[in-house]
């Protein structure tokens, strides 16, 4: 518990973050869109977590699935569909909606409900202690990705992403509002197979300032991850 009030305090900016922290960050999808007038304060809530949380990694995922609603968020990606829709088959969902957050590949919820949020944040911290080691690192005009020893076999997704952008709507539900987004998530990839041993992969840069590598097992949950971070940021 003492690890989930101070996460709360981390978010208040009135706590330090905790010194002790898993290896590697716990994850944080957050499925929104720019069409969705629910969706804001929940993209709130994943700045917060993206300013104030080192030891999360959040990402946002911009459907596609309100496009024709309106307003064509100029950040949807098919890709960011396709993993919702197979995170809702996973979790048992009946279909996919918006804001939707899913904390390590195993815990959904509706992404504006910070205290369960930050509840399904300290109980991975809890739960899930252990995780592969993961690097990614440049290397002239390459990105060097790495994963350690472990057991189980997994895919190796390169995440590309922007940390922020703000963006004047100007139709749908959100209409002559300025949205600040962070984290925006530019292109997902998976780049290979881990089977438990340790591997070492060199690719091109995606699409996205920043870059992030997960390590996502057959079961969905996340075992491993790391980001990059752009100079700027």
């Amino acid at each position: 518990m003492m690890r989930k009030a101070c996460l709360g305090l981390v978010l208040a900016g009135l706590c330090a973050a905790p010194a002790l922290a898993r290896e590697s960050p716990v994850v944080v999808e957050l499925f929104t869109s720019q069409g969705c007038s629910s969706c804001p304060p929940a993209d709130a809530f994943l700045t917060d977590l993206a300013h104030q949380a080192k030891d999360v990694l959040p990402l946002a995922f911009h459907v596609t699935y309100w496009d024709s609603l309106g307003w064509k968020d100029p950040y949807s990606l098919d890709a960011a569909t396709a993993r919702q829709r197979h995170y809702a088959r996973a979790l048992g969902q009946d279909g996919v909606y918006t804001p939707e957050m899913v904390v390590d590949g195993v815990t959904g919820f509706v992404g504006s409900h910070r205290a369960e949020g930050l509840e399904a944040i300290a109980r991975a911290e809890r739960e899930h202690p252990a995780s592969v080691p993961i690097g990614v690192s440049r290397d002239g005009q390459s990105l060097v990705v790495s994963a350690g020893t472990g057991s189980g076999k997994a895919r190796l997704l390169l995440v590309g992403f922007d940390p922020a952008h703000e963006t004047h709507i100007g139709r749908g539900e959100n209409r002559d509002r300025t949205l600040l987004e962070s984290n925006i998530v530019r292109s997902l990839s998976a780049i290979g197979v881990w089977t438990g041993e340790a591997i070492t992969l060199r690719v091109p840069p995606p699409a996205g300032e920043s870059f992030a590598v997960l390590l996502q097992a057959e079961d969905g949950r996340i075992i491993g991850a790391a980001r990059l971070e752009s100079p700027a940021s």
